[in-house]
């Protein structure tokens, strides 16, 4: 009987070990999975997203070696409540264990890195598709997905709704490039890795912030804001100073009062897609386009702006002096430009200007 007595004694005192020891061997395995995944201090950049969920953010410090097991990271947070993980960008490394790495996401307490940016200049004047080659060439961005996303209805409605100086207007199917005249030119810093969403919100925010102060005056002219960018961006391109800006501004109102085609170049080699600096062709002036003023047939404003104006040529267009000229000469040489109230003294410009 006590034979009998020590025997399962022995027999449980052999299964509990068997249990402890295996809770043991499961506490060391667990220990094991959150320990650093390497010896490595090397910082890794590790970016957690907004709305991410728990179980892809943690995925992804797996795939990235920061960790050894996923599973065993999760049950970690479920045990100790730490599964609030902080949106951001931040520096870890393979020598941090998973549950410094889960705790200092969570507290959001790990430094954020410093994303590498560029500066990025536009001049007075630039055309959008020279703004996205210039973003194309300095970040990650693809020029031709910007071109078509900055051309899709979708994108553009949403804008509009976003921005006050957006307006139906700029979805007419005529226009080459519906934000065109809309981009303010100044420098600008990107992210090199950022998205053309990203780039213009930040170039429109731009835009908003140089055109809030003269929203009364916009909103109370006679001409809608498409058509004084519109006007705005003849004027940048014909000329250099505020003052010869607003007399041309003055004839372009003129000859809309008319009923005269404007007959400006600029226009012309937008139409073409041709920049000023290129040989423009007979045939290019003759180009029916929605932007070719040219054309004697072609009476009012282009479909839309053709360049992206300055503040000075948008004030032009809101403030054009008072005068009575319908013609101007510009003088490429010397960016100089002549005004006329007729035909005759328009012709003796030519002669004297025009080489």
């Amino acid at each position: 009987m006590i034979k009998m007595k020590k025997k399962r004694n022995k027999k449980i005192i052999i299964i509990i070990s068997s249990v402890v020891g295996s809770i043991l061997i499961l506490v060391l395995l667990f220990m094991f999975l959150l320990s650093p995944a390497g010896k490595s201090n090397k910082a890794i950049n590790f970016e957690v997203k907004k709305g991410e969920k728990t179980e892809v953010i943690v995925g992804n410090l797996k795939s990235a070696g920061l960790i050894r097991s996923k599973y065993a990271s999760l049950i970690y947070m479920i045990l100790t409540n730490n599964k609030n993980l902080q949106a951001g960008s931040y520096e870890l490394s393979k020598d941090m264990s998973a549950t410094d790495i889960i705790k200092s996401i969570n507290n959001g307490n790990i430094k954020e890195v410093k994303k590498p940016s560029v500066k990025i200049t536009f001049k007075e004047g630039t055309t959008l598709k020279n703004y996205i080659k210039q973003i194309s060439e300095k970040t990650n961005v693809d020029y031709d997905e910007a071109i078509k996303k900055l051309n899709d209805a979708s994108f553009l409605k949403g804008l509009i709704a976003d921005y006050w100086f957006l307006t139906p207007d700029i979805l007419n199917t005529d226009i080459y490039y519906p934000l065109e005249g809309y981009l303010f030119p100044n420098s600008y810093e990107f992210y090199k890795e950022t998205t053309i969403e990203e780039v213009i919100k930040k170039i429109l925010n731009e835009t908003k912030k140089k055109l809030d102060p003269l929203k009364d005056k916009i909103e109370n002219d006679k001409h809608s804001i498409h058509e004084l960018l519109t006007i705005a961006s003849i004027a940048e391109k014909e000329a250099n100073s505020y003052d010869d800006r607003t007399k041309v501004t003055q004839v372009i109102y003129k000859r809309l009062d008319l009923n005269m085609a404007l007959g400006m170049d600029v226009t012309s080699y937008y139409g073409v897609q041709k920049e000023m600096t290129e040989t423009i062709t007979k045939l290019d002036l003759n180009d029916k386009n929605p932007y070719n003023t040219r054309v004697t047939s072609f009476i009012g404003l282009p479909v839309g702006p053709i360049c992206n104006p300055s503040i000075d040529s948008i004030k032009a267009s809101l403030n054009p002096a008072d005068t009575d000229y319908v013609y101007f000469v510009a003088d490429v040489a010397t960016g100089n430009v002549y005004f006329a109230t007729d035909e005759k003294g328009f012709n003796e410009l030519v002669t004297k200007y025009i080489k």
